[in-house]
C-alpha cells in the first residue's frame, strides 16, 4: 500500500509565481532510499527535489538531500532556500529565533529568516582559481566571442558545485551571448565544471546591479537555468575575492535580475556580514499537497 508524503512545489527567487525557479519538496523522505530519491526526481523532472530527513548534528534543524534528474548535490542555493521555505510554511519551528541550520552534504549552512520577506544563505566557503590557459580558447568557442580576453575575468568556484564564472563587459553583452553547446560540452569536462555562471554590470539605473546567466550542457542539451543560488553564491566570492583582495570592506549589498532570455524575472539580493555572502530571495508556494507512493 502506498504511503502518502507531504509534498510542494514552490516557486524560487520571486515574489510572482512563474516568475522564478521551480523546486519539488519532499517534507517526509524518512524510509526512502537512493533509488527512490532518484526516480522521484527523475518523475518530477526538475532541475532539483529536495528530500526532508531528520538532522544527523544537534544543532541542525533539518537534514536534506538534493538530487538532480541524473545524481545528488551536496549543495545547491534554490533548494536551500525552497526547502527552507517549504518547512517553515509547514510549521516548523527554528531552534534558534529568525535562522535555520540546514545539514546537507557540504555541512551546515545558515539559512536566515530576513525581517523585509524572503530568506536569505550564508554562501559555503569556496575554492577559487584562475580558468586554466589550456581551456580559454574553448571558452572563446562556447561564448563565440572572437577574441576574449579572460585574463582574471574567468575563475573556475568550487562550492560543492563547481561553477566557471565569467564576466561580461556589460549586461547586454550577457544577453545576447549565442552559447555553442559542443564547445560548452568539452569546456565543461575539459575544466571540470557544472555549467559556465555569465554576469555583466547594468549601467542604466535598473534596481539591480548584474545580469546573470547560467548555462550548461545535460544529457547532450544545452540547459539556461532560470535562477541559479549556487551561481549566484559562487558570483559574490569572486566580486569580494577581486575587489577587496586585502580583506578591505565588501559591497554592503547588491541585486541580481536572472532568467530574462527564458522569460523568467528572477531576483537575487546579496549583502555581506564579516566579509561572508548571503543569498537572498524570494519564494512562494504554487503547489501544496502530498504524494502517493
Amino acid at each position: 500500500m502506498s504511503a502518502k508524503r507531504r509534498f510542494k512545489q514552490v516557486d524560487v527567487f520571486t515574489a510572482q509565481a512563474l516568475k522564478g525557479n521551480p523546486l519539488a519538496v519532499i517534507l517526509d523522505a524518512e524510509g526512502l532510499d537512493d533509488e527512490q530519491m532518484q526516480a522521484i526526481a527523475r518523475w518530477t523532472n526538475l532541475s532539483e527535489t529536495t528530500f526532508v530527513l531528520p538532522p544527523q548534528d544537534p544543532t541542525a534543524d533539518y537534514h536534506v538531500r538534493i538530487f538532480t534528474p541524473d545524481t545528488e548535490l551536496p549543495f545547491a542555493g534554490h533548494p536551500t532556500l525552497g526547502t527552507a521555505h517549504a518547512l517553515l510554511e509547514s510549521g516548523l519551528t527554528p531552534k534558534t529565533a529568525g535562522q535555520l541550520i540546514q545539514e546537507c552534504g557540504v555541512g551546515l549552512v545558515p539559512v536566515n529568516i530576513l525581517q523585509e520577506g524572503g530568506l536569505a544563505f550564508c554562501a559555503p566557503p569556496a575554492e577559487i582559481h584562475a580558468l586554466e590557459a589550456a581551456c580559454i580558447p574553448l571558452l572563446n568557442a562556447t561564448l563565440n566571442v572572437t577574441p576574449y580576453e579572460t585574463g582574471s575575468e574567468a575563475f573556475v568556484v568550487n562550492m560543492g558545485i563547481r561553477w566557471l564564472v565569467v564576466r561580461m563587459t556589460t549586461a547586454e553583452e550577457c544577453l545576447q551571448v549565442n552559447v555553442d553547446s559542443a564547445a560548452l560540452a568539452a569546456l565543461q569536462k575539459q575544466a571540470g565544471v557544472t555549467g559556465i555562471a555569465l554576469y555583466g554590470p547594468h549601467f542604466s539605473g535598473q534596481d539591480f546591479d548584474y545580469e546573470v546567466r547560467a548555462l550548461l550542457v545535460e544529457q547532450s542539451q544545452l540547459v539556461e537555468d532560470p535562477v541559479t543560488g549556487s551561481a549566484n553564491a559562487c558570483l559574490a566570492r569572486v566580486l569580494a575575492m577581486q575587489y577587496f583582495p586585502d580583506g578591505g570592506q565588501t559591497p554592503q549589498h547588491y541585486r541580481v535580475r536572472q532568467g530574462t532570455c527564458r522569460q523568467r524575472d528572477g531576483r537575487v539580493f546579496v549583502h555581506y556580514e564579516d566579509g561572508h555572502p548571503w543569498i537572498g530571495g524570494e519564494t512562494c508556494t504554487l503547489i501544496d499537497g502530498t504524494l502517493a507512493l
